[in-house]
């Protein structure tokens, strides 16, 4: 069963935090729980959360973990939430160096969870509402059935990543201006009233019933070309408990999981960035205030693992913590802004040094305003790159391993930036939901290069289809051309087209 903290621990929580807050860290009360192997992996399968809903998924994770942690692949060092208070795990067969750098490690996720612009609209409650979440849907389990509830949630699921992550930053405009928009495109401004130098010859030129013929033709014309929705929308899981013919308890399991989606994209939007964040902050309290002369060679070897690279996948917790200490160094110094971009003496560039010492300060501001993309897009400079020896790799079919693509500057960057936009998900909009004037459901992919997996394609397809009930299309592009997947209810269908609808 979980415990809470040994009065040895506790201590350490008090000295790591008023370390930390000494640093300039700024964080939500921290509750630790301390759990065997076995607890961690089961908190882990739900995603750090002691309770969620029944799901058959929650299981097949918790083997997975339990598997990769007897046969020595991955261990859990920790579970941290975005919660007010913030709970966080611990693991019981840590060694007390282990738990030091935990504990700095958690309390920088907690400082970034409550200052980062991504998480300012994210439930601050979320533990009692996802056992909230948990106790409705079992309730449903028992009125509907287990297997009929849980069917839905596998077809709800299949859509969690079609939302638009940006939903919670925008400000909608409102019904007035819409409806005053409306107003104006449907006036008088439309009608083509004949034109007559003499104001007392108006009425004869163009008399009423001209002007009402012209209204109603107008209004004919703007019902026919009305769409639905008027714009692309990228929020498919809102637009379906929007519009979809869903029962209540339907609507209300979709917008759970619809919220829970949109709680964890800020997560999602920010990996390198808050794991970069506890990284570089685990170093230095515990290099400066945490770490005792006999911890040295245990805490360069959990953070030598912490940071080893791999050939084929990319370490947010290395490159975030690089760049960190890149933007701090350049700062301090004085590496930024119109003089120094426009100093072409390599020499000078190298050996610049104006002693600002404004690198403490910047890394705050960046922690604060940014998200991944942004992060990348104004701090991986080129000499960044080159410097940390970043390239891009690709996988060779003939080969049948991963190689070396390229070491351009430009072609890593757009490849790194490319693989964070939409949390790593492709771009897929709902472009009409009454696709031929069937009521049908038509949606586009962006396409960026990377072509839809078949077998998710026409399975999403397949469960769009039951949440809406009707023929499910698809837009995307297959070996260079324009292609329209289909689903009816029944059968698959892949048309090539001439061109994009």
């Amino acid at each position: 069963m979980p415990h809470q903290l040994s009065p040895e621990l506790r201590q350490l929580q008090e000295k790591v935090e008023k370390a930390a807050r000494d640093a300039g860290l700024d964080f939500f009360t921290t509750i630790y729980e301390v759990l065997d192997f076995d607890e961690i992996n089961m908190v882990a399968s739900y995603t750090g959360f002691p309770v969620r809903y029944p799901h058959w998924k929650w299981g097949m994770e918790y083997e997975r973990l339990s598997k990769s942690f007897e046969y020595g692949l991955s261990r859990i060092y920790e579970l941290v939430i975005n919660n007010n208070p913030c709970y966080a795990y611990l693991l019981d067969s840590n060694s007390f160096v282990d738990q030091k750098l935990v504990m700095c490690h958690v309390t920088a996720h907690n400082d970034f969870f409550k200052n980062n612009f991504a998480f300012q609209h994210s439930n601050r409650r979320m533990i009692d509402e996802m056992a909230n979440h948990a106790s409705r849907i079992r309730r449903y389990m028992d009125w509907y059935g287990v297997e009929k509830v849980e069917g839905f949630i596998d077809s709800v699921l299949s859509i969690d990543n079609l939302i638009d992550c940006h939903t919670p930053y925008i400000v909608p405009s409102s019904q007035k201006e819409s409806d005053e928009d409306d107003e104006k495109g449907s006036g008088d401004a439309k009608i083509g009233r004949l034109k007559t130098n003499r104001e007392y010859m108006d009425r004869f030129v163009n008399p009423e019933e001209f002007l009402e013929a012209q209204r109603v033709e107008n209004q004919k014309k703007a019902q026919e070309q009305k769409k639905f929705p008027k714009e692309p929308t990228r929020d498919v899981m809102a637009f379906i408990l929007m519009h979809a013919p869903l029962s209540r308890w339907q609507k209300d399991v979709l917008e759970m999981l619809k919220d829970e989606a949109h709680y964890f994209a800020p997560q999602a939007m920010t990996k390198i960035m808050n794991e970069g964040w506890a990284s570089y902050w685990h170093s230095r309290l515990m290099t400066h205030n945490i770490m005792e002369p006999n911890d040295v060679i245990d805490f360069a070897d959990r953070h030598a693992s912490v940071m080893a690279t791999s050939r084929t996948q990319l370490n947010p917790y290395k490159l975030g913590l690089e760049l960190y200490r890149d933007i701090e160094e350049r700062w301090n110094k004085g590496q930024f802004g119109l003089e120094y971009d426009q100093c072409d003496d390599m020499a000078a560039k190298a050996s610049w040094d104006k002693k600002l010492g404004l690198g403490r300060q910047k890394i705050f501001d960046v922690r604060k305003i940014y998200n991944d993309v942004t992060f990348i897009d104004e701090f991986f400079t080129l000499e960044f790159c080159k410097r940390q020896g970043f390239f891009s790799y690709g996988y060779d079919r003939k080969k049948q391993e991963f190689l070396i693509d390229s070491l351009e500057f430009i072609k890593v960057k757009k490849k790194l930036l490319n693989s964070l936009t939409n949390l790593s998900h492709p771009l897929i909009s709902i472009v009409d939901a009454n696709f031929e004037n069937r009521s049908e459901l038509l949606l586009e992919h962006f396409f960026e290069g990377v072509e839809l997996d078949p077998v998710y394609t026409k399975e999403t397809l397949r469960n769009l289809f039951k949440l809406w009930t009707r023929p499910t299309h698809l837009l995307t592009t297959f070996e260079e051309r324009p292609m329209m997947v289909s689903f009816d209810g029944e059968n698959y269908k892949e048309k090539m087209l001439s061109r994009q609808l």
